[in-house]
């Protein structure tokens, strides 16, 4: 791994994706599918890439315990004995602001908590979008900079910073300025690199996005793998459906409080003087003030009745959720709420086969992108080499595999092709399990 890679698996990026099930073998809980906006019965698979899109690894679950839930059990143990250079405890002693790597991720994994936790227990700092950002900070805050991403690209940005806390941890929340005045906040407990950098760290998240919508349409990354189920240990904790059910209520009623209070701030007195005739005297008005109010007072007496009433209905709610386990073991489930998971064995050999041709294809398109008018066209030249025919020709005297590669549809992607092969020869890679020589050429 070279000086660039080092740095780049400093930083990973961590989302989750809905693998949706259709089938009649399980009941799946139902999970939300933000790309079809619906809540649909499915797998959650979790997928950690680097800052330019390359796949990790993928943790999959049946259970809708969430990312910050993954995270804590599932990725960052396996980050911690996995992720190449990390700081050592020499380091970590005569540094206090050095982390050992970055985790980058969306809203749903804001917690402050999780923040002081990873930085307390591991060193590690997270960067994510800060949640219920109430009041914008004064334009005159904000300065040009000159942003530059993992690939290469340089954008002008307007960014400001702050060091703020947020329960009992000390962050730094940097905003950017749209052009329409919209203020996207970053909050990150990295403090070491600059404004800049930690702007362009943050925005490589589209990296991941690009990688699943590319691995959904060319690799199938959503397909059905394995239609067989397998039992889940009954120790295993999973939301209790009768909490499920009782924080659905207090949400509905938050939400009708809310109206209401609306509805009742929206009311108001006024006596239009259209309702006043000429002839009307000082009784004939004073009396139609007097229905009005009434009528006023009366309206605003029912809704702060009913704002009453869901407060108190929002109380008891509240009670019982206390009172209820939020998680219980899946042993304790009604009958009607069990459910299997999806058989994972086929799924894992499948996704580890796709991140390493992914990755594959990724370093290749680095290779052929300078000669290339647009980036873009690199992946597409790419799978059309591999559509293509290629005759193989093993020569057993010299330990040759020679790999002929027939022409493709022009002449300038041809060049680029064999400047491609000219690149693989050199590396002087073996075919797996034997000790031929791959050499590639093309036909004509």
């Amino acid at each position: 791994m070279g000086e660039a890679e080092e740095e780049i698996a400093g930083l990973l990026y961590i989302d989750g994706r809905v693998r949706v099930y259709q089938g009649s073998k399980t009941k799946l809980p139902k999970k939300y599918v933000s790309r079809q906006k619906l809540c649909l019965r499915g797998m959650s698979d979790y997928w950690v890439n680097d800052a330019i899109g390359r796949p990790y690894f993928v943790v999959s679950s049946a259970h809708n315990k969430g990312l910050l839930s993954m995270l804590k059990t599932e990725i960052v143990p396996q980050l911690l004995k996995d992720v190449p250079n990390q700081a050592t405890k020499e380091d970590l002693n005569k540094d206090r602001e050095i982390s050992r790597f970055s985790l980058i991720f969306d809203r749903e994994g804001y917690s402050p908590e999780f923040f002081k936790d990873m930085w307390k227990e591991h060193r590690i700092s997270c960067y994510t979008y800060k949640k219920y950002v109430k009041e914008d900070w004064s334009e005159e805050e904000f300065k040009e900079h000159e942003v530059k991403l993992k690939t290469g690209k340089i954008l002008r940005m307007k960014l400001a910073e702050k060091k703020i806390m947020l329960k009992g941890i000390e962050v730094r929340e940097i905003r950017k300025l749209t052009e329409i005045g919209h203020q996207t906040s970053i909050i990150t407990t990295d403090f070491i690199p600059e404004i800049t950098v930690i702007a362009a760290n943050m925005f490589a998240r589209w990296s991941q996005e690009n990688f699943f919508k590319y691995m959904r349409e060319h690799f199938g990354i959503d397909r059905l793998i394995e239609y067989g189920v397998e039992e889940i240990n009954d120790t295993v904790e999973v939301l209790n459906p009768e909490y499920r059910t009782i924080e659905s209520q207090v949400k509905s009623t938050r939400q009708k409080i809310v109206k209401k209070e609306a509805e009742f701030g929206r009311i108001s007195l006024n006596l239009e003087e259209k309702d006043i005739k000429k002839e009307d005297t000082e009784k004939d008005i004073e009396e139609k003030e007097d229905e009005e109010l009434k009528k006023y007072l009366d309206k605003k007496s029912k809704i702060q009745e009913s704002i009453e009433f869901y407060k108190n209905d929002l109380n008891t709610l509240k009670d019982k959720r206390k009172s209820t386990e939020k998680y219980i073991k899946i042993s304790e489930l009604p009958k009607s709420e069990r459910y299997d998971s999806l058989m994972t064995e086929k799924k894992h050999i499948m996704d580890t086969i796709k991140m390493i041709a992914y990755r594959a294809e990724t370093a290749m398109s680095t290779i052929i992108e300078p000669q290339m008018f647009k980036r873009k066209e690199a992946r597409t030249l790419l799978r059309q080499i591999f559509c293509t025919e290629i005759d193989l020709d093993p020569d057993i005297d010299n330990k040759v595999l020679n790999i002929s590669l027939h022409s493709l549809s022009n002449e300038r992607s041809n060049k680029i092709v064999l400047k491609l092969c000219k690149h693989l020869n050199e590396s002087e890679a073996t075919f797996p399990g034997t000790d031929m020589r791959l050499f590639y050429k093309l036909v004509s």
